[in-house]
């Protein structure tokens, strides 16, 4: 907006161009412009198919279901943590049966709080995941 020549001490804005803004709006509405634009924007939201639906409520059972199963492996872990005694074992075994090891109490304890803490992590993510899904 342009504005004119200080008059007394205050500067008064061009009112004119802003009538014809106003005025253009008013025209377009009246038209139908500004509604028809609405419109579609509100239809391509309320058109999701039913197949398209049912895939995202799949998939928010899919996110449910790995928090559910991390809370529980969190559980599980939690319980080891807090009962292991002055004798516990560490057995890791791959897909060819081979097999390490180790009975060494602070190796043990570093790597459970290392996964307690990886999946704490990962079950936060997932939880935003959940909070920020829609249908």
């Amino acid at each position: 907006m342009a504005t004119t020549v200080k008059q007394n001490g205050t500067s008064k804005k061009d009112t004119a161009s802003v009538k014809k803004e106003v005025q253009k709006k008013l025209t377009d509405e009246a038209i139908g412009k500004a509604a028809s634009t609405e419109k579609t924007v509100a239809s391509k939201k309320a058109t999701i198919s039913l197949d398209d639906r049912i895939q995202n409520f799949e998939k928010l059972r899919g996110l449910a279901t790995q928090r559910e199963r991390l809370t529980q492996t969190l559980n599980e872990l939690t319980k080891f943590n807090y009962n292991q005694g002055d004798s516990a074992s560490f057995y890791i075994r791959d897909s060819h049966n081979l097999e390490f090891k180790t009975t060494n109490t602070n190796l043990i304890k570093l790597v459970t709080t290392h996964l307690q803490s990886t999946l704490e992590e990962r079950k936060s993510e997932i939880e935003e995941q959940i909070l920020q899904f829609e249908l």
